[in-house]
């Protein structure tokens, strides 16, 4: 029996089991990939937009020689902090359900060899991410092995036609790395300009490859259809156009997993998209159900980031338990 049973390891499911901890409250994280795995899946070379403090956790310094950190520095950050807490961990383990009998919770998960476990707590703290559920266009042809959301690395590309799809930070990372390999980039988004959150020390180098020609960049447009060797942009207006076309990168983002949450009867509200929870002690609708990170935000993943996202946990342990108790 803990006290706390965390689902989640990535930066706010950390956080919580630290401050839980702090308060005396034994805790068990369970994560079904492995410790921040959100970040793992960022492209290899990705830069963060924030500083390297507004993303610690656990008052552990976060030290780097960058003016922002890199995806490598915060994987190798996260497992040090976790390592110097002790954390309790246990990966590759997926929680599926959650019951709640007489006041304790019961957490039914299974591992990675298909064993049925059921884990008991006096709390769960729901911290799941994102990145297993892509946001689809459902446009034909999307289904294609030439179609992936997410995005890794450049070389794959190299003297290869692709088109991406988006106009947010990862869109113009992938599109510029993309075009230091070789690759001819093609762009489409519906706005009518580039997201106005790019890191603006990225802008104008951006802006100076379309410019230039070097990307093509289609605005108030979208892709609506993917075929073998082209896809079909279509602008706002109704004009059509065929791209030659070797493979698509569909960067529109992701969603958070709602069917834990709805499944252990937590009131979800504007079409199921967010949970309803108090914003002061992130408890939800379920007395003893809290949640932290990114599945407290709404329909738009990028309402809660890891900046704000850290602080969710001192709330709940606060609730739980404050520490002049």
């Amino acid at each position: 029996m803990q006290d706390v049973i965390i689902i989640g390891a990535g930066p706010c499911g950390l956080s919580a089991a630290i401050e839980c901890n702090r308060r005396g409250l034994s805790t068990h994280i369970i994560e079904k990939h492995h410790i921040v795995r959100s970040i793992y899946l960022y492209p290899t070379y990705m830069q963060f937009f924030s500083t390297a403090e507004l993303l610690e956790i656990g008052d552990i310094p976060f030290t780097t020689p960058n003016d922002k950190p890199f995806r490598h520095e915060a994987l190798s950050y996260y497992r040090k902090v976790a390592s110097h807490y002790q954390l309790n961990i246990t990966s590759y383990e997926e929680a599926y359900s959650i019951e709640k009998h007489d006041g304790l919770f019961t957490v039914h998960t299974r591992d990675r060899r298909g064993q049925e476990l059921h884990h008991e707590a006096r709390q769960v703290v729901i911290a799941t991410g994102y990145f297993d559920h892509p946001n689809y266009i459902g446009i034909p042809g999307e289904d294609l092995p030439k179609v992936t959301h997410y995005f890794r690395e450049a070389h794959p590309y190299t003297g290869t036609q692709v088109t991406i799809i988006g106009g947010s930070n990862s869109a113009v990372d992938a599109a510029m790395e993309l075009i230091r390999v070789g690759a001819e980039v093609t762009m489409v988004y519906r706005g009518e300009t580039i997201s106005n959150n790019i890191k603006p020390w990225v802008r104008p180098i951006f802006e100076g490859l379309v410019k230039k020609g070097n990307i093509l960049l289609h605005l108030n447009a979208r892709v609506t259809e993917i075929r073998i060797d082209s896809v079909v942009v279509t602008t706002n207006d109704g004009q059509e156009s065929i791209v030659d076309n070797d493979f698509v990168l569909a960067l529109t983002g992701f969603h958070p997993d709602r069917q834990l949450l709805a499944s252990s009867g937590v009131q979800l509200d504007g079409d199921m998209e967010k949970p309803v929870f108090n914003p002061d002690t992130m408890e939800s609708t379920v007395p003893g159900l809290y949640v932290a990170g990114v599945i407290a935000s709404g329909s738009n993943a990028n309402e809660v980031f890891i900046e704000s996202g850290r602080w969710h946990g001192r709330l709940i342990a606060e609730h739980i338990r404050p520490l002049s108790s």
